[in-house]
């Protein structure tokens, strides 16, 4: 016997991935919800549930940076319970996961890759002036010479 075709495109996606994208998406909300002066620049970028779905980690990204992970680790271990109840509420899952919180290291490292191109600046050579751009590249082709009255 042939194995039953697939014809759900949400069977095509693993149960973990769409149960990460649905608390993240929950959490997220509950967030938007909470009168909390320390969560209001905080975004939740990530949720990764075991498979046993006992653990999720969740991943944020606030836009205080480093210096705010201690106040909103604080503020985000107060209002757990409650998070963890809009899981229960919102989710079709027979046990609600126990919740860690971590800031989200890629989405650091990225903005920190960011700002060392900007330090770099422009490739090319756009810094050099305008002059000697042109006269180095009149004269670096051959065939071409470089125009008159211009340093060589």
């Amino acid at each position: 016997m042939s194995p039953r075709p697939n014809r759900g495109g949400a069977r095509q996606y693993p149960r973990t991935a769409r149960l990460n994208e649905l608390l993240r998406e929950i959490l997220a909300g509950e967030l938007e919800k909470i009168d909390d002066d320390r969560l209001e620049l905080l975004s939740i970028t990530a949720v990764d549930i075991d498979g046993d779905l006992r653990q999720a980690m969740v991943f944020y990204d606030s836009l205080q940076g480093e210096e705010g992970d201690e106040e909103i680790l604080e503020a985000l271990g107060e209002v757990k319970w409650r998070l963890k109840g809009a899981i229960a509420r919102q989710a079709r899952i027979k046990r609600t996961p126990e919740l860690a919180f971590a800031p989200d290291a890629a989405v650091r490292s990225g903005s920190r890759i960011e700002e060392l191109l900007a330090e770099v600046g422009p490739i090319g050579g756009d810094d050099a002036p305008a002059g000697e751009a042109e006269a180095g590249d009149a004269s670096a082709q051959p065939g071409h010479e470089a125009e008159p009255g211009a340093p060589s």
